[in-house]
């Protein structure tokens, strides 16, 4: 079973605005998120609407929503970890 795995419009943005090195660790873990969207480490984000997600990578974070029923993730915002949650 494999998800369709798509980052948003400001997911990209954000994206975007880092160093080129950082971009390609990055990039990395989001297609991962295709085999299996709560890999270890990931945790459900408390106090948001519907059911956010986030994992670690280095001092960055993507924060992302599943829907199991479509096979489907999105990456919402990826940023430092100071100020993504904002």
């Amino acid at each position: 079973m494999t998800y369709t795995v798509e980052l948003s419009a400001t997911a990209w943005k954000q994206l975007a605005a880092i160093d080129r090195i950082t971009q390609a660790r990055i990039r990395e873990r989001p297609e991962a998120l295709a085999e299996n969207p709560h890999p270890p480490g990931a945790k459900k984000l408390q106090g948001r609407e519907g059911t956010e997600w986030r994992i670690r990578i280095g001092d960055y974070r993507a924060v992302y929503t599943v829907e199991n029923g479509r096979l489907y993730v999105l990456v919402v915002r990826i940023g430092n970890r100071r100020e993504v949650y904002r």
